[in-house]
């Protein structure tokens, strides 16, 4: 049988929408932006206009849209940009961020408030909820940045980012979120919401790696990591590659055009693969199930089996999965997501499957059919 991947959350295939108009840029407008001849001049109108889509998209101006390397390059910059600002005022960074962060916003949150410092992290229940009254007395002693990811990308919850940046407008403080995994699921428009800084990549929505945004309200200021030419408004120096920002405006474009037919169907498919599962593997937990959840991830803990010998056995089925764990390999201990909602019982190996714009019904079947099989082999080989 054909491959079948279901690790859409890891990355995703590039439309072929999206290669057709990267291939034209590259082809017709590969002169650099800051150039003044006509070269120049046609890669900026090129630009400029993946910018004004993007800017569309998102409920934005052009001016707060800037162009980055990818997710975790945007997630560094809004950290850093907000913990620099602080110290150039003469103060030691004050940070908050939610326990099941993605590590670019952990350890950008550590790295910048160290030496002598450490960021302050907000628990969160087996739903996504946070602990709104940590995060109230955080803000009252004052918050340079609080940085609340909009769906997490091992589990799927969804966190109360509104709640959040509500009670962070409310305090004057500044609020980021990465929405790599909301963006195309859920609606993500910073028109409708008070965030301040908005993290996205594009090849989580079949666009092309190493391209992504930061979105900058106006008025909220930031210092730079790299040192450079003027570019992307002096946040982001260096050539740009438009090429990749209209591969990204294409992306983003498409995926959000078909969001609400999507988000019904994955929904759908979703609940059928964890049907399917818990009716034909005994001792299945579904992570985040009582709470908000994105359509398009499954996350689940299976009893009395190895989660990498787990995804190890599916692959060779033909199924590409993720465990869903960002341990060390041969750890027994739980992911730091899986930690922070379940606690540190290794027990449960995490097993994560990932739906896309192509997954179907008999993928839903073939994929729950293949673990129940897989699961009950190396049940009886331990």
């Amino acid at each position: 049988m054909d491959p079948l991947y279901l690790d859409h959350a890891a990355t995703t295939p590039v439309r072929p929408e999206v290669r057709e108009s990267m291939a034209r840029c590259l082809g017709e407008a590969f002169g650099n932006p800051s150039s003044s001849h006509r070269w120049g001049r046609a890669a900026r109108v090129t630009l400029d206009e993946a910018r004004r889509q993007v800017a569309a998209v998102l409920g934005a101006t052009p001016g707060e849209i800037h162009f980055v390397r990818g997710g975790t390059e945007s997630d560094n910059l809004a950290i850093f940009g907000r913990a620099a600002r602080a110290r150039t005022e003469g103060r030691s960074p004050r940070i908050a961020v939610s326990a099941v962060e993605h590590p670019a916003v952990l350890r950008a949150a550590e790295a910048a408030t160290a030496p002598g410092g450490a960021p302050v992290i907000l628990s969160v229940d087996r739903t996504g909820a946070l602990d709104m009254d940590a995060l109230d007395r955080a803000l009252l002693e004052g918050l340079d940045v609080v940085s609340v990811m909009w769906v997490n990308n091992e589990v799927g919850t969804a966190l109360p980012v509104r709640e959040v940046a509500e009670r962070v407008r409310a305090a004057g403080s500044v609020f980021h979120s990465d929405a790599v995994q909301a963006v195309g699921t859920l609606t993500v428009r910073v028109d409708q919401l008070p965030v301040d800084l908005l993290t996205l990549t594009g090849h989580k929505i079949y666009g092309p790696k190493g391209t992504g945004i930061l979105f900058v309200r106006r008025g909220v200021s930031l210092e730079p990591l790299l040192r450079g030419g003027g570019q992307e408004g002096g946040i982001r120096p260096g050539t740009e590659d438009v090429a990749g920002a209209v591969g990204f405006a294409e992306a983003l474009r498409l995926t959000v055009a078909e969001q609400e037919r999507e988000h019904q169907r994955l929904s759908a498919l979703r609940d059928d693969l964890e049907r399917r599962l818990r009716s034909a593997v005994s001792g299945v937990r579904v992570h985040g199930e009582d709470g908000p959840r994105a359509p398009h991830i499954s996350s689940l803990g299976i009893s009395g089996v190895d989660g990498a010998s787990l995804v190890m056995a599916l692959d060779m089925e033909g199924i590409g999965v993720s465990g869903g764990s960002a341990c060390a390999s041969g750890s027994t201990r739980p992911s730091h997501v899986i930690e922070a909602m379940y606690g540190s019982d290794g027990t449960w190996a995490a097993l994560r499957f990932s739906l896309g714009r192509t997954t179907t019904d008999d993928d839903v079947r073939r994929a729950a059919d293949a673990t129940a099989r897989v699961v009950a082999r190396l049940r009886d080989d331990g």
